[in-house]
């Protein structure tokens, strides 16, 4: 796939990607990993569900998304930690600002300062704490890649994507940490420092993700495996009722999964940093996964709405042109597959 900027007759920008659909596999994919990023918080989030979580759809939108911090994001998480007795401090996410430029405006007025509660990874660290709450587990720790949570992310993440997990052995050793074996593909141990330290003979890396939790890297096919077999089972149909019925929740201001959500009937989708988007077709159990190499976030949201329009998913209106500043055009984005 390209997404090439054309201004009058020259090429002047040219995004290289890929798009894979699901009806369309056929085991011949290229398999080069790259990180889930924050397309696995619905894939995180099902945990919540195995575990029996007393959860709305409304509070697990805000679990699987990457919310912009605006007052219906920030309502909703801080009536879930009431909920589940816990409260901000617990929260190992980081602080950056509100991804809503009207939300950062608006505490700017105020005097207000960004809390951990505004990171648009809040509503998973919330889900991970409420999982750890569950299971009577550490709450300081759980974004450690030796935590038991972190653990079960794991293994329930290679059971939906479809990655074997027997090459990917996971034991405690006699202190109680990760002992991976030498040959997983998922090789990854923790320094002296606490991070993450990665086998150079990695297949299939680990990572920290930007919010300070493990994230997994596996080929585009498997995420969208996972994302199949994750919204085909009817036991994690509050997860699809999250994401077609909250669509605000899960993103919010000039957020693209919100964008399509909003805008067709049945069609889930969930943007990751590095490029990512997968949008999955509930009504036919078809989907597709599109990675733009250069993580443009403009070509990424081209790229994903003409393909919604092409495969006749929905009719999203969007403008592909090229305009000088008093509005004249002078060149259009088009998408090449």
């Amino acid at each position: 796939m390209r997404v090439e900027y054309m201004r009058d007759g020259l090429l002047e920008e040219v995004h290289q990607g890929e798009f894979i659909q699901y009806s369309k596999l056929t085991g011949n994919e290229d398999t080069t990993p790259y990180y889930l990023r924050s397309c696995a918080k619905p894939l995180q989030a099902s945990l919540l569900i195995d575990y029996g979580a007393n959860l709305t759809a409304e509070e697990l939108a805000l679990i699987c998304g990457s919310h912009a911090g605006e007052d219906c994001h920030i309502e909703i998480a801080k009536k879930l930690l009431d909920k589940f007795g816990l409260d901000e401090n617990h929260l190992k996410c980081g602080i950056h600002t509100p991804l809503s430029r009207t939300m950062q405006d608006k505490m700017l007025i105020k005097g207000e300062k960004a809390r951990a509660i505004h990171n648009n990874c809040s509503g998973k660290h919330i889900g991970f704490l409420i999982a750890c709450t569950l299971k009577h587990w550490d709450l300081e720790t759980y974004y450690e890649p030796a935590h038991p949570l972190q653990i079960a992310i794991k293994e329930k993440i290679l059971s939906l994507c479809n990655v074997n997990s027997d090459i990917y052995p996971i034991t405690t050793d006699g202190c109680g940490g990760v002992n991976n074996s030498s040959s997983s593909i998922y090789p990854s141990t923790t320094d002296g420092c606490g991070g993450v330290n990665n086998s150079s003979s990695s297949i299939y890396p680990s990572t920290t993700d930007g919010c300070g939790v493990p994230i997994l890297s596996m080929p585009l096919r498997n995420m969208l495996i996972g994302y199949i077999n994750l919204f085909k089972n009817p036991k994690y149909e509050k997860i699809k009722e999250a994401f077609l019925n909250y669509p605000y929740i899960i993103g919010g201001e000039n957020r693209l999964d919100t964008e399509i959500i909003q805008n067709t009937v049945g069609i889930i989708a969930k943007v990751g940093a590095g490029g990512l988007c997968i949008v999955i077709n509930t009504k036919i159990n078809d989907g597709f996964i599109i990675k733009i190499h250069d993580a443009g976030m403009d070509s990424r949201r081209i790229a994903v709405l003409e393909m919604i329009n092409r495969l006749g998913w929905g009719k999203i209106d969007y403008d592909n042109k090229i305009k000088t500043i008093s509005g004249k055009i002078v060149g259009e984005i088009q998408v090449i597959s």
